[in-house]
């Protein structure tokens, strides 16, 4: 892997493996909302920028179309499916389901984009969903009643995201600059959301608080803008297949951060989990054959949701 495609492998797993400390602290809104807040200021952030640099805004309705379809699957109900599986699995369930998001990927791509199937990202996989499940292996043990609904939930909010990046690599390899893309798809996004909202009785509230506040700047800036900008720049530069690791390694950041703010104690299982996850990490960002998703470079501003913290659940 280029220098370049390692530092944004390592700016979005660095970033969504944090923001699970920012959502931490928006529990005071329904998710629906905050979902809606986060992606409606990152919206106004991405097209404000656009505009600046004169990049066309414009766009033909058939481009809308399929911008509106990669907002719905994968900043739309992406997040609201993961949200809504929180309520019902233990974080721990939900970061092992998520992580098989790399063999979503695989699968996915290999169908709808015809791109051969990598052993090298084969095995990666098989390696980062061990680790995860060695690491949540005690939460694994005590699925309560409604694990089944919650399983469903985040395994369809996984598989959304899988469908979202697959559009994305489509979108740019039809020449959508990346700004504009993610800029109306996350106001697309941010439409779904309040809708959602609306859809469940939520009245459309608000906390004032500097604690909600800033969390939802982290959010909407680094944890949307910048973190989607690198996840989907490295997707054109090596391929659906191999990006999705990044959702097997940030919940690795998660734990680390959870070991400083939160006392989680490391157990030898738990370290040979992390070892499992840092060896398929070897193996994705082993310079080789990369398949690219044949956009060029742009700059625009994952998962996600909460990363796999003990008691809080992950996401892009």
């Amino acid at each position: 892997m280029a220098t370049t495609d390692l530092g944004l492998y390592l700016l979005t797993v660095l970033i969504w493996g944090s923001t699970w400390i920012a959502i931490a602290q928006q529990l005071t809104v329904p998710a629906e909302l905050s979902i809606a807040y986060r992606f409606l200021l990152a919206a106004a952030a991405m097209l404000g920028w656009c505009a600046v640099r004169g990049l066309p805004l414009r766009r033909p309705p058939r481009e809308h179309a399929w911008i509106a379809l990669q907002a719905v699957l994968l900043f739309g109900l992406n997040y609201l499916l993961i949200y809504w599986a929180t309520a019902r699995l233990p974080s721990g369930v939900i970061a092992l389901v998520f992580s098989s998001m790399m063999v979503m990927n695989l699968v996915n791509a290999a169908v709808l984009l015809r791109q051969p199937l990598e052993r090298q990202a084969l095995a990666a996989a098989a390696l980062g969903l061990a680790g995860i499940g060695a690491v949540f292996a005690p939460e694994l043990a005590h699925l309560g009643a409604e694990a089944a609904q919650g399983l469903a939930l985040s395994l369809a909010g996984t598989y959304a995201a899988s469908l979202g990046t697959i559009v994305s690599a489509r979108n740019q390899r039809a020449g959508i600059p990346l700004p504009v893309l993610n800029g109306y798809g996350m106001a697309y996004g941010a439409a779904l959301a309040f809708a959602a909202a609306l859809a469940a009785g939520h009245r459309p509230v608000f906390d004032p608080a500097p604690a909600y506040v800033l969390s939802l700047l982290y959010l909407a800036l680094p944890g949307t803008v910048i973190a989607f900008w690198s996840y989907l720049t490295l997707l054109a530069r090596i391929g659906p297949q191999r990006v999705g690791y990044v959702m097997v390694a940030f919940p690795v950041v998660a734990l680390a951060l959870s070991t400083a703010f939160e006392g989680y104690r490391w157990t030898p299982q738990a370290a040979a989990g992390v070892a499992l996850v840092l060896a398929g990490n070897l193996l994705v960002l082993r310079r080789g054959r990369s398949v690219r998703a044949g956009a060029p470079d742009g700059a625009d501003g994952p998962a996600s949701r909460a990363p796999p913290a003990p008691g809080r659940c992950p996401g892009s």
